[in-house]
């Protein structure tokens, strides 16, 4: 209180002593918007060989790391490995967690004949392919044996393979019903050599994530990738995204699930969730199971900072192609992006890209239509707003007394951002919009400082439409 307009930290005002005092304010100093890298938190079933202990985060940078903390071919491994490739520099942090006390998943490739010619068995393991040479006069029992060995020197699967009279019961790693996602498809072009298959099922009980997420609640990460795709799964990290995100958590997140099924029961699932801040990328037909499409949709939301920018057409590296008569058609991708689920379509040179990139919500409380967060990019720039607003208060303010001159202070700073963020495209309209920006004192708590920000935000261009005018 040394004078009306200049205060000291550092300085007393009571000095008597003769002297030149100075001291350093770096309050005024960052006068740009915060940076907005983006961290990405995965968890998943880890195996025993692992040596990362459960319910402790690592920082990941290569799939041979994952594969020694967590056990090459765990489901932990395949999700940091699917990220990783989708986008090398991604900032990434793994929590795993043992396997429940249920029942792993099991299938069957059962041989029959003998070979009449030569020829080459393939077994796809979700995505990877096993091959076993066949050579004429092979017995199904041989062709079995041999196709035990190779799923066995193939360490990064996530099943292993157990042989008895030509029939190779294959059974994934881990307990719990992970397994009944990963498909089994085989093919055998050895004459008079056939193979059936019966993909995996049986799988039983979830692990569950309730306290893994509580742990991890105060590191800051911005995309969480699901697991597993259930209802159960993907609405106690709802609750955690709804608690750190809001007001006095403030640590804007986002979770991100994969869903290789059908149309009908993914809109279901979107709508049983129903989140502004969860997004699920719909991939029919696909081999990878749903965690490695949510780690690589994750990793591509992760590679844009700019929180408005649209994500269409980005592509999901390491994502397997499916079928043609597995792509959707144009309507069918207007009744997912209608009713909450993100649609991954074929581009140019066979690489899956991102259609448009939305969230759950499609309803408000009243159970009325609400497009008011449809686009993942809306509470991605709220989230970048809030942070930004925050950052600068914090910096101009950490000791600031409350008078009748503090409101205009604070709110000549809330406009300087918001002109800052119009500049960067991520707001607008701050000048038409500047008059609802209102700062004031709280009618009941003397300490207290009230604002109302008024947020524009810029929207992704998803939409031309053109007439073309014949002119004869």
């Amino acid at each position: 209180m040394a004078s009306p307009n200049i205060s000291f930290d550092s300085i007393p005002a009571s000095i008597r002593k003769p002297g030149k005092y100075f001291e350093f304010n770096t309050k005024l100093a960052v006068r740009t918007l915060p940076g907005n890298p983006q961290r990405v938190l995965v968890l998943g079933q880890k195996l025993a060989a692992g040596t990362q202990a459960a319910m402790v985060p690592a920082d990941v940078f290569s799939d041979e790391q994952a594969a020694q903390l967590f056990g090459r071919g765990s489901q932990l491994h395949l999700i940091a490995r699917a990220a990783i490739t989708a986008y090398p520099y991604l900032q990434l942090t793994a929590v795993a967690i043992a396997d429940p006390a249920g029942v792993a998943a099991s299938g069957t490739v059962t041989l029959t004949g003998t070979a009449t010619g030569s020829g080459v068995l393939k077994l796809w393991v979700g995505a990877t392919r096993v091959d076993v040479a066949v050579s004429s006069g092979d017995t199904a029992a041989a062709v079995a044996t041999a196709l035990g060995a190779a799923l066995a020197a193939r360490t990064d699967l996530p099943a292993t393979g157990a042989v008895a009279s030509g029939v190779v019961t294959v059974t994934c790693v881990h307990k719990g019903t992970i397994g009944n996602d990963l498909k089994l498809v085989a093919s055998a072009t050895a004459p008079g050599l056939s193979v059936a298959v019966v993909t995996l099922a049986g799988g039983t009980l979830d692990p569950d994530y309730t306290a893994t997420l509580a742990a991890m609640a105060g590191g800051g990460h911005n995309i969480i990738v699901a697991p597993l795709s259930s209802q159960a799964q993907l609405t106690v990290i709802r609750s955690h995204l709804d608690f750190v995100s809001g007001p006095m958590e403030q640590r804007g997140a986002i979770g991100v699930f994969g869903w290789p099924g059908s149309l009908a029961s993914g809109t279901t699932l979107a709508g049983q969730i129903n989140s502004g801040r969860i997004t699920g990328a719909w991939h029919r037909g696909a081999l990878r199971l749903p965690c490695e499409i949510a780690a690589a949709y994750a990793a591509v939301l992760a590679s844009e900072e700019d929180p408005a920018r649209p994500l269409n057409t980005l592509e999901l590296a390491g994502i397997d192609v499916t079928g043609i008569d597995q792509r959707p058609t144009r309507t069918e991708q207007e009744n997912a992006l209608y009713n909450g689920m993100t649609p991954l379509e074929i581009g140019p040179g066979d690489r899956v890209q991102i259609v448009r990139a939305i969230s759950t919500y499609t309803k408000d409380a009243q159970g009325v239509d609400d497009v008011a967060l449809l686009d993942i990019t809306t509470i991605r720039t709220l989230d970048y707003v809030r942070k930004a607003c925050r950052e600068r208060i914090s910096l101009r303010f950490p000791r600031e007394k409350l008078s009748e001159r503090t409101p205009d202070k604070v709110r000549s700073e809330l406009f300087d951002v918001l002109l800052k963020l119009e500049e960067l495209e991520i707001v607008e309209a701050v000048e038409a919009n500047k008059d609802g920006l209102i700062v004031e004192r709280d009618s009941q708590d003397v300490n207290r400082l009230d604002a109302k920000i008024p947020v524009d935000v810029v929207n992704g261009l998803h939409v031309f439409a053109g007439r073309i005018d014949l002119l004869l």
